[in-house]
């Protein structure tokens, strides 16, 4: 996402926890805050400094405003992140809506342009992309990356109305948000992704000082197996799960 001159320039000789805190706010004009301009500015935050930096009085200081300025708008860190993760999704569901051609290519070019648009919000938030996997969705059987209700209502009649039943729309459902889980936890986690809280950022560029003398088949196939084909694989798999759809619904 492109910085929207919200964010402070931040020292680099300062403790890790304090940061975010540490530049110069900018002033805004009273009543220039709305809940979507926190939420752009949270999810700039965490781009560039990760989740576990977030809290309101540093999103404050990153806005140039005094925490409580925020409360207006948002709850609490916990509303926050909410927002941030809805407003990620909202604007995939518009931006497949507005590249939707009046000749429409059919099922597959349909689950192709949803999945190349969840790995493009992985991709340009890692760190928050696990949030977007974890986070609780507004119901139980709202299954994530697909995470809202108008998402599931859309995909669903979107395959009805290419002839799917409503078992097999609903299999769909379940295998595509399946895939999409699996592989771009696995590719953020790669580009150095925490995938919970717990867990640290790997330096993907740092080496593990691993001795593989006994192990003379990774030690051959070391330099290969460090190879990134994540995109290769992403769409292998993608076609993959396609064909299988189209084989089990015997879908024209």
């Amino acid at each position: 996402m492109a910085n929207r001159g919200w964010g402070p320039d931040v020292s680099q000789d300062v403790d890790d926890g304090d940061r975010v805190a540490s530049g110069q706010g900018i002033e805004r004009r009273a009543g220039a805050l709305s809940r979507r301009a926190i939420l752009d500015a949270a999810t700039e935050m965490i781009d560039q400094h990760g989740l576990q930096q977030l809290t309101m009085r540093r999103l404050g200081t990153w806005c140039g405003v005094e925490a409580m300025a925020l409360y207006r708008y948002v709850s609490g860190r916990e509303d926050l992140l909410n927002g941030v993760v809805d407003n990620l999704i909202d604007d995939l569901y518009e931006d497949q809506l507005a590249s939707r051609d009046a000749e429409d290519g059919g099922w597959q070019d349909y689950l192709q342009r949803v999945a190349h648009g969840v790995r493009a919000i992985a991709l340009e938030h890692p760190q928050l992309f696990p949030a977007i996997a974890t986070r609780p969705p507004e119901a139980p059987w709202v299954r994530p990356p697909l995470r809202s209700l108008r998402w599931m209502e859309t995909f669903l009649a979107t395959l009805r109305g290419f002839g799917f039943n409503r078992e097999a729309a609903v299999g769909v459902y379940r295998s595509f948000t399946t895939f999409l889980l699996g592989q771009l936890l696995l590719e953020v986690a790669a580009h150095g992704a925490p995938l919970s809280p717990a867990m640290d950022a790997v330096d993907g560029g740092a080496p593990l000082p691993l001795d593989l003398q006994q192990y003379p088949n990774l030690l051959e196939l070391a330099p290969m197996l460090a190879e990134d084909h994540s995109l290769a694989e992403f769409e292998e798999a993608l076609e993959d799960l396609l064909d299988r759809i189209e084989t089990n619904t015997h879908t024209p």
